[in-house]
């Protein structure tokens, strides 16, 4: 079958593609840049296009059974907010109108975690609804919006499924989405100050490559209007980095940063993000979010789907292998 796939030479929508390569799709990948087309499998088709252009999209999914959608903008912080929403909202109605067009047989919709709310004192499934809630940046808010508006779709009869992956971490491009691997080589390198708070707010660890095979399986298992999470285990950032130094790391940051001291820095980051237009390596609005549980259950996906979860522990030390004999050319910025 043939697979039109976004965000494919990111960090998850990488080992996705990687994934239908391997389970003998014939995949065509939404790309900006031809150069991008360096960072895909061989055999997979490089379609120059934009989520924010719906006929580059059009063109793009011609003969497709399959769309999956894990393209957004997965940043800190944008100097016009707009961009947000013409990503992860305005984006998203483009791809579900180019593939009502295409005929597509099923949309895989890549949302996240943070659509679902912070879960404090407790572990959330699927149907979690936090009540009235404070939207913290950007990426939360058109996340938010864009899963109500997916939802309202499927309800309608669009053939999607939704999946909500968790804290992803693992080997792959050093994007902005591998968040966890970002800390970790600073931490390695010696230049994490510390962990944001204590430590001691459980996040859903989800290894990437357990996320992309979750994927397929909701592509060849899930029925449309279903929604699952891809988690993992649900741990504090003081475990994880107890994890790495057990997987022959360094030892944990000793070094606490209390929340009002790290949003005091990340307001001061962030304003002078509009001067300068160098972006923050930390906002208050992130400091929000690690005030902050966001721990779920992957119950439905693993009975449904058969969905694999690699423990942590087994997680963090392939993590650590693979930092430890990457190029610094991994790192990237978009």
């Amino acid at each position: 079958m043939k697979a039109f796939v976004t965000g494919g030479t990111g960090f998850l929508g990488g080992h996705i593609v990687e994934k239908l390569v391997t389970a003998g799709f014939d995949v065509v990948a939404l790309a900006r840049r031809a150069e991008d087309a360096a960072r895909l499998p061989a055999g997979v088709t490089l379609h120059l296009g934009d989520v924010t252009d719906l006929a580059s999209l059009e063109r793009g999914m011609e003969g497709c059974g399959a769309v999956f959608h894990s393209a957004a903008l997965v940043k800190r912080w944008a100097r016009d907010p707009r961009e947000f929403d013409r990503v992860n909202i305005e984006g998203l109605g483009n791809v579900l109108r180019a593939a009502g067009r295409a005929g597509v047989r099923k949309i895989l919709y890549t949302s996240s975690f943070i659509a679902l709310g912070p879960t404090d004192g407790k572990i959330a499934d699927e149907d979690f609804e936090p009540g009235p809630r404070i939207l913290h940046n950007d990426y939360e808010r058109t996340k938010w919006a864009a899963d109500r508006f997916v939802r309202v779709k499927a309800r309608e009869g669009e053939p999607l499924v939704i999946l909500y992956p968790g804290v992803i971490y693992g080997e792959g491009r050093l994007t902005d989405g591998n968040i966890i691997a970002q800390a970790v080589k600073k931490h390695l390198d010696g230049k994490l100050p510390g962990t944001i708070g204590p430590g001691d707010r459980r996040q859903c660890f989800t290894y990437v490559k357990d996320a992309a095979e979750g994927h397929l399986l909701a592509f060849q298992k899930a029925e449309y209007g279903s929604r699952y999470i891809l988690g993992g285990e649900n741990r504090t950032v003081r475990e994880l980095f107890a994890l790495l130094e057990k997987a022959g790391g360094p030892p944990p940051p000793r070094r606490k940063i209390p929340y009002g001291v790290a949003s005091a820095v990340g307001l001061a980051q962030r304003l002078r993000a509009y001067v300068t237009g160098r972006e923050p390596e930390l906002t208050d609005q992130e400091v929000g979010i690690y005030r902050h549980e966001w721990a779920y259950s992957s119950e439905r996906a693993v009975r449904d789907l058969g969905y694999p979860m690699t423990p942590l522990e087994e997680g963090v030390a392939r993590m650590l292998a693979w930092l430890r004999r990457a190029e610094p050319a991994r790192t990237v910025t978009a």
